[in-house]
């Protein structure tokens, strides 16, 4: 898999989004009393673990943006770390959890929103030309794309229609219903058909999900596993669920990522980048040969070919040659 460097606009952007996620996800497992008041109790144990990925989330994020150059499969993994960021810090922005960290929220959920749709696009544009993946990889993966849908679409229309039926307004967690169904769940169904359809930006663009849905999912199950520390039981029903969903993501992931074949985006790279990145050898600056210029006497345009390295300075050269002999 070729490395690239990653676009300076991004770069900035996941050091700032983590390093925010990192400092307002810490404080809310440090001081969990800012949640008090704002969130129904019985979803305190999903706070906190939502808290824990973002932590780690923002952590792999700050790493990620200090390297030159990142591979493009870490810039995928990086781009579904960002998808679990626009979600987690969405529901309490959409569910008005106004303490003292909101602005934090505010600013974690737009900057990831940008990020995710940005760098979604530099990605396929960089990526998807030469993207290909084995066929039995690709179907197992539009398998694994609308399994989300298939459980999640009606688990949440069915919990919608007596709420619509009976004019109900609730007053949480109604933020899962705007995103799942306004966001998550279409995506899951555009990269299935994408990938039904071999479309190469849904090769790019499923390993994002892939990483998104495992985040979220697996904090579902962390937030089973600590009920019984604020006073609640945890039950094997709501336990192994999310736990056998994580696995098959984190699976779908590994195996997308490992069997993902891409090649290298010259045509978006200058030569320095392309020769410090080892995508092309010493051999590739561009000139013009001779015999190119005697072509370029009998079709008024000149011909270019590789020569050897620091041929760049002959190239301007060398056209106001071939465009002097061309005068009569």
């Amino acid at each position: 898999m070729p490395t690239h460097r990653v676009p300076e606009g991004f770069r900035p952007g996941w050091f700032l989004t983590g390093g925010l996620a990192v400092v307002t996800a810490g404080s809310g497992l440090v001081v969990p009393d800012i949640y008090l008041g704002l969130i129904a109790r019985s979803t305190l144990p999903g706070a906190m673990s939502q808290d824990l990925i973002a932590l780690v989330a923002g952590l792999v994020l700050c790493a990620m943006s200090l390297p030159r150059w990142v591979g493009a499969k870490a810039e995928l993994v990086a781009l579904g770390l960002l998808g679990y960021l626009f979600y987690g810090y969405g529901i309490y922005v959409i569910e008005r959890v106004y303490n003292v960290l909101y602005l934090n929220y505010l600013a974690i959920f737009a900057l990831a929103a940008w990020q995710l749709m940005l760098g979604s696009i530099d990605a396929v544009r960089r990526w998807a030309p030469g993207a290909s993946l084995d066929r039995r990889v690709r179907l197992l993966a539009a398998g694994g794309a609308l399994l989300q849908p298939l459980i999640f679409y009606p688990a949440w229309i069915s919990m919608l229609i007596p709420l619509m039926a009976s004019r109900t307004q609730i007053d949480s967690l109604y933020s899962i219903f705007i995103l799942d169904l306004a966001f998550i769940m279409p995506a899951f169904v555009m990269v299935a058909a994408g990938l039904l359809k071999t479309r190469p930006w849904s090769l790019i663009l499923a390993p994002v999900t892939y990483v998104l849905g495992a985040a979220l999912i697996l904090s579902l199950a962390l937030g089973e596993l600590l009920k019984p520390a604020f006073g609640m039981p945890s039950t094997t029903a709501g336990l192994l669920p999310p736990t056998l969903l994580t696995i098959l993501f984190t699976a779908l992931a590994t195996t997308h990522l490992a069997k993902l074949h891409v090649t290298g985006p010259s045509g978006h790279l200058t030569r320095r980048e392309r020769e410090q990145a080892g995508a092309v050898d010493g051999s590739s600056a561009v000139s013009i040969s001779p015999s190119a210029g005697r072509e370029a006497q009998h079709t008024n345009r000149p011909v270019l070919q590789s020569t050897g390295p620091g041929s760049e300075e002959s190239v301007e050269g060398s056209l106001v040659t071939a465009a002097a002999t061309e005068e009569p």
